[in-house]
């Protein structure tokens, strides 16, 4: 059984066309591509998402997810979750990345709490309604910012259609990103891969990372499903450092795929 796919986020290479991304993907040997839904597949753009899915799939990868930019439960600055869904069954992707609000877990009231999960459960009933997905972006300013708060809000939503991403909390001691990952494992979908250290501009070569990302990938296989690992953010946007962190991530899944 294979327990890892790998891919790319679009969203690391913003300002390459989705003809060129695709090339470098299949350049690195690896699988998929997750297509965000700013640049490269906009919100509502059904011809847009119907191209780039197409050329996804004749290049011979597959549509990992949609990153979609959709809010839960805000009402200003957000696009239509109708027009993210029609986007995502446009271009094929089995899995739509939403965002938790756009509190912190400390700041969010218990109203900010109810309004996310109540349109949480709106829109994975839209998503089931087409055989999607729906998975919380695991991330800073949003309730799954911390580990708690993200198991309180997927315990309150025990929805079929409803898992989220997980990435390494920036800056964090590796037993602390460890216990992050495994109190939401049950719920987690795909993986975004990088090595960074306290921020933004603090990126480092994947291979630095072996430490720790062997150490994330014994625990996701424990409970042998498969999910996309997909490479996020490169050390200066280099699609060449890219191409050498894909091999990188290749030999480590290597060793847990069967």
């Amino acid at each position: 059984m294979r327990v890892f796919q790998t891919g790319l986020v679009s969203i690391t290479f913003r300002k390459l066309p989705p003809e060129d991304l695709i090339g470098l993907v299949v350049r690195a040997g690896q699988r998929g591509v997750e297509w965000g839904g700013d640049v490269h597949v906009p919100h509502g753009d059904l011809t847009r998402a119907e191209e780039v899915g197409r050329w996804t799939r004749e290049s011979g990868l597959e549509v990992a997810a949609y990153g979609s930019y959709y809010r839960v439960g805000e009402k200003t600055d957000n696009p239509e979750f109708e027009a993210v869904l029609e986007s995502a069954q446009a271009l094929g992707a089995p899995t739509i990345r939403v965002w938790a609000g756009k509190k912190g877990s400390a700041e969010a009231t218990e109203s900010d709490r109810k309004r996310i999960e109540d349109d949480t459960r709106r829109i994975c009933a839209m998503a089931a309604d087409h055989g999607i997905r729906v998975a919380y972006e695991y991330h800073g300013n949003t309730l799954t910012d911390d580990m708690k708060s993200a198991r309180a809000l997927l315990e309150a939503l025990p929805l079929e259609n409803l898992d989220t991403l997980w990435q390494p909390p920036n800056g964090q001691p590796l037993d602390h990103c460890l216990d992050s990952l495994r109190t939401v494992l049950p719920r987690v979908s795909n993986v975004h891969v990088f090595h960074w250290g306290r921020g933004w501009g603090d990126r480092f070569a994947l291979e630095e990372g072996e430490e720790r990302w062997k150490r994330y990938l014994e625990v996701l296989a424990e409970t042998n499903t498969t999910r996309w690992a997909l490479m996020e953010f490169v050390k200066n946007d280099d699609p060449e450092q890219y191409l050498a962190d894909a091999a990188t991530l290749q030999r480590w899944v290597a060793g847990k795929n069967s």
